[in-house]
């Protein structure tokens, strides 16, 4: 069956048109502030705008029906039609001169990874900063319609564990309609974002560093407005408790928000991934403040600042925020936890691969996969046992497919030998053991801070050019899980049939 190529420049169309409009309005930002840009601002929306709609026209009569094979094109080249047009803000207002640069800094916006290789963020256009958010906040939320609407579909990476509380082969669904789910989820993630906006206006950052930080703490991506990122607030707890709360909201499936604010408040408790995230960032969080408060500073960084209300809530505090930064992908900062014990580094490394709830804006492999693999290892103890007995892995109590469970088994095997491939990549441009790997858990789950000399208070400008696109390679194919890029670059995907 030949691909139908009209549908599929028809949906890159309308991707670049919605680029262009959240250029614009950026402009608006630019102008409201008056910070030098605004003309090469309007230019970049209205020439990526105009782009857009050209090619929508061209492509009107499009047959609507659109199979897998589309239906991957769409999905592994959207994020990279984005990322391409994304970059001309930046390379016409001249905040970023290099097109290498350029294309990292919007991918890690739009993948949510939050990596940036800005040596001083400060010295950025209110503009430039509104739109390197946006990047992030436009990608969170397209990564959630991705998992809850389409994956599911496609049956790409587990996804389907959860479609029975989700829009995708089930009966159960959020709304018959995906999008009418789409929109009830956009309404979910632009309440949470305009909350966390007057929350942290009203705890004394200005009104613009508020809505930035929100933007990219929905989206778990991390980009902040301050080299320092949230340690700059290290001397205002409230700010950080703040965006905790946030961050872990924004790493829990988005479908139990919509359960809790129908009052199920009950099916959020009873979801089995659920239950375990909430468990593991307990118990992680008790370990790290342990560490913190007997064997080290929790104000340790390259910034340092006061402790405000004692040692204790300190060392909770920090490690309570870089542990849900990290689980969640977030990868915000309040303190250089490389600094701290190398247990701790070696304890944060390994938080890289855990990855927050599927149906979540968080990178990672994901709780529930690592929650499946679990339960599958411990049944063939028992199959082992009793090797005629039927012992299905069941989750939320239903049994789950041996089709899904082989998926996640892959998923993870796939997801390793990336990691593995990743780092050797990145050793071979020059970076050493630490950077290798750190660099490649990193961009592969979408963290942000990494370790060596791409640690949390670093930036990624010294990665040499080609660290750069192989960073953005494993960004993009970490986002969208893995099999949806990886397929398409498979000689057999191609073939007509």
């Amino acid at each position: 069956m030949k691909l139908n190529y009209t549908i599929i420049f028809y949906f890159f169309g309308f991707l670049i048109l919605c680029n262009g409009g959240f250029m614009l309005l950026s402009a608006l930002v630019s102008i409201a502030y008056k910070d030098g840009v605004e003309l090469n601002l309007l230019l970049s929306g209205i020439f990526i705008a105009s782009i857009g709609v050209v090619l929508m026209l061209l492509t009107r009569k499009h047959k609507k029906e659109m199979n897998k094979r589309e239906g991957y094109i769409v999905v592994a080249f959207g994020w990279l039609v984005m990322a391409l047009s994304g970059t001309l803000p930046y390379l016409l207002t001249g905040s970023i001169t290099s097109f290498t640069n350029a294309f990292f800094e919007t991918i890690s916006g739009y993948t949510t990874t939050g990596s940036t290789i800005l040596n001083d963020i400060e010295a950025i256009p209110k503009g430039i900063l509104f739109w390197r958010s946006l990047t992030h906040w436009i990608g969170g939320m397209g990564i959630i319609v991705l998992a809850i609407a389409i994956l599911p579909l496609l049956g790409i990476g587990g996804m389907q564990l959860f479609a029975a509380e989700a829009p995708g082969p089930s009966a159960d669904k959020l709304h018959p309609r995906i999008t009418d789910t789409a929109k009830r989820l956009w309404l979910i993630y632009f309440g949470y974002t305009m909350a966390q906006t007057i929350l942290l206006n009203l705890s004394g950052m200005s009104f613009f560093d508020a809505l930035n930080h929100s933007m990219t703490t929905l989206s778990t991506g991390g980009f902040s407005t301050k080299n320092a990122s949230l340690a700059y607030w290290n001397g205002q707890p409230i700010i950080q408790y703040i965006t905790i709360v946030f961050m872990f909201l924004a790493g829990t499936n988005f479908v139990l928000s919509y359960f809790a604010f129908k009052g199920k408040i009950k099916r959020i408790f009873k979801d089995e991934e659920f239950k375990l995230y909430l468990k593991f960032i307990i118990i992680f969080t008790l370990i790290a403040s342990l560490i913190i408060y007997f064997y080290t500073n929790p104000t340790q960084s390259s910034i340092t600042h006061p402790m405000v209300w004692g040692k204790g809530e300190s060392a909770f505090r920090h490690a309570l925020f870089q542990v849900l930064s990290i689980v969640t992908t977030t990868g915000f900062v309040t303190a250089d936890y490389t600094l701290w014990t190398p247990f701790l580094v070696v304890f944060f490394f390994g938080l890289m691969f855990l990855g927050g709830s599927a149906g979540s804006t968080s990178g990672g492999v994901k709780i529930v996969r690592h929650l499946m693999m679990i339960k599958n290892g411990i049944l063939e103890f028992k199959r082992t046992l009793h090797p005629n007995a039927i012992l299905p892995v069941r989750y939320n109590k239903k049994a789950v497919s041996e089709t899904i469970v082989f998926n996640i088994l892959g998923f993870f095997i796939v997801y390793m030998l990336s990691f593995i491939i990743g780092a050797l990549g990145f050793s071979l441009v020059g970076l050493n053991f630490n950077s290798a790997v750190g660099v490649a858990a990193s961009c592969l789950g979408n963290v942000g801070p990494a370790l060596g000399d791409f640690g949390p208070v670093n930036n990624f400008y010294a990665m040499p050019v080609a660290g750069k696109w192989w960073g953005a390679f494993l960004m993009l194919i970490g986002r969208l899980e893995l099999f949806t890029v990886l397929i398409v670059l498979t000689p057999f995907f191609w073939r007509n049939r």
